[in-house]
């Protein structure tokens, strides 16, 4: 019923920008925390970007200084603003979300199938 759905990742040489973003569908009450998160193969997830409710935001190490997280509320979507890519922000991109469904009380977490980013050099 509730579904995340992650667009925007690309082929793409060193340097270039990309922006991904992350659409909660479905019966959504309440939409708190989100994040993105970077997956590739042989290594452990990684955090990307956080962002709460209120629009406080964390970054993962790596891309501090190089993108940017930003949300609309209304529109129920996110979106990762990522300059200057290197070859090492290669990965797949997956977005989770806490929502609160409507007429439920409990927020619960969403994970989309994630976009991917290939950075060339």
């Amino acid at each position: 019923q509730v579904s995340l759905m992650e667009s925007g990742g690309d082929l793409v040489q060193a340097g270039r920008s990309l922006r991904l973003s992350c659409a909660v569908l479905g019966s959504v009450g309440d939409l708190g925390a989100m994040a993105w998160y970077r997956q590739v193969p042989g290594k452990q997830r990684e955090l990307v970007a956080s962002i709460t409710e209120d629009g406080d935001i964390e970054y993962g190490d790596s891309v501090k200084g190089r993108f940017t997280c930003f949300r609309d509320n209304y529109k129920s979507t996110i979106y990762l603003q990522m300059y200057s890519l290197k070859p090492e922000d290669t990965g797949l991109y997956v977005c989770n979300a806490f929502v609160r469904r409507e007429f439920t009380f409990s927020y619960v977490p969403f994970w989309g199938q994630g976009t991917q980013v290939t950075v060339f050099a």
